[in-house]
């Protein structure tokens, strides 16, 4: 549960946080587990702790005229006639205005090939929506040797993707690709608008590394369907464009259903109110389904991602896979014990209630991870723990390694810090990257153990 500065809290208060939550990264609130007294997430080899099923609520040229040269004799009505030259003379004016006509053919044959030039070369090398030219060959980069490959998955959102301002550059997907694909063979996404999805999958296309994608649509509930249209069609020109062969899935909808229940006064997801947003959910899910189907790609698999205690039962029915968001800092969670709280949290709450419906949707953590750093001191804490890189380093020691031996699939929060999300929130919003704003690994060190090898994408 969101703790102001001076340690009280109350629902005003709750309320006033999710009023300030970046809508494309929704952190959801939690409840206060910090006093149990709970272990390191297990691994293969060792006992799963079996805790009371929690279910208290927790928580994106013109043209150019050329002159008219008609009939010379009487061209002017007022010219006296005047007698035509020699037949030498109107041969050599005749070779002159060919020789003109082929130049200016030829001229135009030149701009349009110039032209279908730039607009391959554009398409192949750059979905920006700014002038971003890519240089060089992006396949061959340097690796840097403090990067592992240990990661099941990362949470990842472009830089200058936020609609309406958008921005975003080929080469910074490029080079964010490039660093990805050191760190994990997954990727998840949160959205499509601002050209999103077609910069990622040119990205991964020039790179050629090994890396899949779940992209996104980030719809809301009360535009009729304007931001859920406008992302479907950017979707479907990326794949047009791109193919598919880099998707792992496209999932439909943040946290819909928590945001849902916080505009309506709610919070039981399976309520009549949660219900009424699930409608609406599976509404946009459904049309997915379709669009996928006419690209020829039913086989693709839809599914839905929430807060880890916020999922519809009737929206997790109709999808292929669910993804929850399960933060040990918003459950106030010291960092002692939030590898295992996350483990724990997870399998009680989310693979649990898979297990109960008809259609087992595949369950994987959405976002976990520690934040670094607060813009302000009242902030700077949980309760038990503080933001630090130390800190952060403790749940990497921790959780990675351990979540890859027991199987867990997740989608480690984030790749980098979010300068837009500090500017706006502060508090510990914009803070939660493995390396800084401009690039630069943190002071950490990334575990050294597989990502790869539990249940495939």
């Amino acid at each position: 549960m969101y703790s102001h500065p001076n340690g009280t809290t109350n629902s005003t208060d709750l309320q006033d946080y999710y009023d300030h939550i970046p809508p494309a990264h929704r952190l959801s609130h939690y409840s206060s587990l910090s006093g149990q007294n709970i272990p390191l997430a297990p691994t293969a080899s060792s006992s799963v702790v079996n805790l009371a099923q929690d279910t208290t609520p927790y928580s994106d040229i013109p043209a150019r005229t050329r002159p008219h040269y008609g009939d010379r004799r009487g061209e002017f009505a007022n010219t006296p006639f005047v007698e035509e030259k020699s037949p030498s003379s109107r041969n050599r004016k005749r070779w002159v205005m060919i020789g003109l006509a082929l130049v200016i053919v030829a001229a135009i044959v030149a701009i349009v090939v110039g032209v279908v030039l730039s607009q391959e070369k554009k398409s192949s090398s750059s979905s920006s929506s700014d002038d971003d030219s890519v240089s060089g060959d992006p396949s061959q980069f340097s690796k840097d040797s403090r990067l592992k490959q240990s990661f099941w998955g990362i949470a990842y959102t472009p830089e200058g993707t936020l609609y309406p301002d958008c921005g975003a550059k080929q080469s910074d997907v490029i080079t964010d690709i490039q660093l990805l694909s050191q760190l994990t063979t997954r990727i998840r996404l949160y959205g499509a608008d601002c050209n999103t999805t077609a910069l990622v999958l040119n990205a991964i296309n020039l790179t050629k590394v090994n890396l899949t994608v779940y992209i996104a649509n980030y719809p809301q509930s009360d535009d009729n369907g304007e931001a859920y249209n406008r992302q479907k069609d950017a979707i479907k020109s990326a794949i047009q464009t791109y193919g598919s062969d880099h998707i792992a899935g496209v999932t439909v909808g943040n946290e819909f259903i928590l945001n849902y229940l916080n505009a309506n006064g709610a919070t039981d997801p399976n309520s009549a109110t949660g219900n009424a947003g699930g409608k609406i959910l599976i509404q946009y899910i459904d049309d997915t389904k379709s669009m996928l189907q006419d690209l020829s790609l039913s086989s693709m698999k839809v599914g839905n991602a929430d807060a880890g205690s916020y999922f519809n039962n009737l929206v997790l029915e109709e999808v292929g896979y669910g993804m929850a968001n399960v933060h040990p800092w918003f459950a106030n969670v010291s960092i002692d014990q939030a590898a295992g709280w996350t483990y724990d949290f997870f399998q009680n709450n989310d693979v649990a209630l898979s297990k109960e419906l008809s259609n087992t949707p595949e369950m994987s953590i959405a976002e976990t991870g520690w934040p670094t750093k607060s813009s302000d001191a009242g902030n700077e804490s949980n309760g038990p723990s503080t933001a630090s890189e130390e800190n952060l380093q403790k749940f990497l020691n921790t959780f990675v390694c351990q979540a890859n031996a027991n199987g867990t699939e997740y989608f480690f929060f984030e790749l980098f810090d979010e300068k837009w999300k500090d500017e706006k929130y502060g508090g510990v919003e914009g803070w939660w990257g493995l390396f800084n704003g401009n690039r630069t690994l943190k002071n950490i060190e990334i575990p050294d153990c597989s990502g790869s090898s539990s249940s495939s994408s």
